[in-house]
Order: structure tokens, then C-alpha cells, then sequence
């Protein structure tokens, strides 16, 4: 008979709510579902905060965040899950981070906060209230978790960089266009 301590219990809890919260998040934008805006709409803001093409980003993030979200909640490959929520979570955070930490100012903390927790799932491990325990750790290995983490960050690494040149070079731009308005009519 296996017996269960606080340990598994506890990253039981923190599985659930956290794989939850992301696997909802995760449908607002695929399906629309919880207030969401689904593909289409999420496709429209991803594309006018950086993120190219759109709908291509929008998809990537939902199932990043409802796949991520949801195998989480199940202790299942918990490495790759963790490491996928936590690629989104990063991506949310670039679009947040010019508001500086705080929600309420609409900054990074709910993001980030979602994206450590994923982290600390994916290094820590499912415990044994998980299903990744009943089969026997097959998608949960000691070498899975730093892959699985450096394929993320890199990729993270390569999308939200591509994201930030667009922005800056969209504000460049707009800076440009703005000068080339003063030049043409002048302070009156």
C-alpha cells in the first residue's frame, strides 16, 4: 500500500490550481470559452502587441498554456508541461513588463507568478498523487526537465525577441511618421 505525505499533497494542490488557471486561460484563447476572445480575437491582440502572425501566436499560446495547463493538473510529462506554460508565461510578461510589476497597474506579476510556478512543477516533480507516478515516471526523467527547459527558454528566447524588434521598430516608425508630419506643417 502506498502511503501519501504532505509533500504530495501539497504539489498535488499546486498542480490543480495552477494547471487550472492555466488550462482555463489557455481556452479563453483557443475557444472563447470564460469571457475569452478565441482564436480570431486573440489572433487580432496578439498581432497588435508584437506577436506575428497573429492567429499563428494566439495558437501556440493557447495550447502552450491549455496543454501546459491541463497535463500539469494531471502530473502528466510534467517536465515538458511546465516548461510550455512557463514558455507562454514568459512571452505574457514581455507584453506586460512596460507596466512594471503590479496587475493592477497591468504589469507582469499574474504572469510571471503562473510562469514560476510551472517552473518550480516542472523541476520539483509531480509527486506521487499523479499520474505521471502511476506509469511509472516514463515522461517525467531527471534529464527531461533541463531539455525540456532549455528548448523552451531558447524558443521563448527567439520569439519574444523577434516580438521586441517589431514593437521597437513600429514605435521607430511612428516616431518618424510623427517627424515627418512636424516637418510638413510646422508649429502654428
Amino acid at each position: 500500500m502506498t502511503t501519501y505525505d504532505r509533500r504530495d499533497l501539497g504539489l498535488l494542490l499546486l498542480r490543480l490550481g495552477t494547471g487550472g488557471v492555466l488550462a482555463a486561460h489557455g481556452a479563453q484563447k483557443l475557444f472563447g470559452w470564460f469571457g475569452g476572445h478565441g482564436l480570431e480575437g486573440t489572433g487580432q491582440f496578439m498581432e497588435s502587441v508584437g506577436y506575428a502572425p497573429g492567429k499563428a501566436s494566439a495558437t501556440a499560446a493557447g495550447l502552450a498554456e491549455a496543454g501546459g495547463g491541463t497535463l500539469l493538473a494531471l502530473g502528466l510529462a510534467t517536465p515538458a508541461a511546465g516548461a510550455a506554460a512557463a514558455g507562454a508565461m514568459a512571452g505574457a510578461s514581455a507584453v506586460h513588463t512596460p507596466n512594471g510589476f503590479f496587475n493592477a497597474e497591468g504589469g507582469f506579476e499574474y504572469a510571471a507568478t503562473l510562469g514560476l510556478a510551472a517552473t518550480g512543477l516542472a523541476v520539483a516533480g509531480p509527486g506521487r498523487l499523479s499520474l505521471d507516478h502511476a506509469i511509472g515516471h516514463v515522461f517525467d526523467r531527471g534529464w527531461m526537465v533541463p531539455t525540456a527547459l532549455a528548448a523552451t527558454a531558447a524558443l521563448t528566447a527567439v520569439v519574444v525577441g523577434a516580438r521586441n524588434r517589431r514593437v521597437r521598430d513600429g514605435k521607430k516608425e511612428e516616431a518618424e511618421g510623427f517627424d515627418e508630419q512636424e516637418a510638413l506643417f510646422g508649429e502654428e
